[in-house]
């Protein structure tokens, strides 16, 4: 007997090392329920609440993206708002795997010191001039509506955006900064590198500036 009640002592004590009441010692614990706090800070609530998760990884699949949820609306920021867009007008009637390729272009120009430095800026690029086609995404100066139509189609291009701006990896089209359709033939098209083909699109890469001491 003696042996187990020492042993119910010590398991008692075991587990109160690993955790702390939150309630105060001033409050009375018959007034308020106590809440247990565990280690690094985080209460049971805090372990059984369901958490939000990127998946693990991409596949270029409308079934893979049709399985994802709606992106929320505090996630709607004015970059995803502007890259939702680009992808709607741009590539919507492209495969996933080539609507990714277009945001990797988008991303790929932010990030390179030829472009503007943000999604919305690369995006807007032109703009003002307000000349016809004369803006880096046509959708934006060929004089045609923007007005979105296809909701679904703009839901789904709009998972596309989540993934690339929360850190999806950028691997299909190897830093390309530029692509067009086949049905056309840019003159800058047969300067750049291309690097690949997706869907109706051929993508090129910039070459890289050196500096000149």
């Amino acid at each position: 007997m003696r042996y187990l009640i020492a042993s119910f002592l010590a398991a008692a004590l075991t587990v109160g090392n690993s955790y702390a009441e939150t309630t105060p010692a001033t409050e009375s614990t018959s007034d308020k329920p106590r809440q247990l706090v565990l280690f690094d800070g985080k209460t049971l609530r805090d372990l059984f609440a369901p958490k939000e998760t990127q998946p693990t990884q991409i596949r270029y699949s409308r079934a893979f993206i049709d399985s994802l949820p709606k992106v929320k609306t505090e996630k709607r920021t004015d970059q995803w708002q502007c890259m939702a867009e680009a992808l709607y007008f741009e590539a919507r009637g492209e495969s996933v795997k080539g609507q990714f390729a277009v945001a990797e272009v988008i991303l790929n120009r932010a990030a390179h010191s030829a472009f503007p430095e943000s999604v919305c800026g690369v995006i807007n690029q032109g703009t003002a001039s307000g000349r016809k086609y004369q803006c880096q995404f046509t959708y934006n100066c060929d004089g045609l509506s923007d007005k979105i139509r296809e909701h679904s189609a703009y839901e789904r291009v709009g998972k596309v955006a989540d993934l690339l701006l929360n850190g999806a990896p950028k691997e299909l089209t190897a830093g390309a900064t530029h692509y067009h359709t086949k049905a056309v033939n840019p003159r800058w098209a047969r300067v750049y590198e291309r690097t690949t083909t997706i869907g109706v699109h051929h993508f090129y890469r910039m070459p890289t500036r050196l500096s000149q001491n």
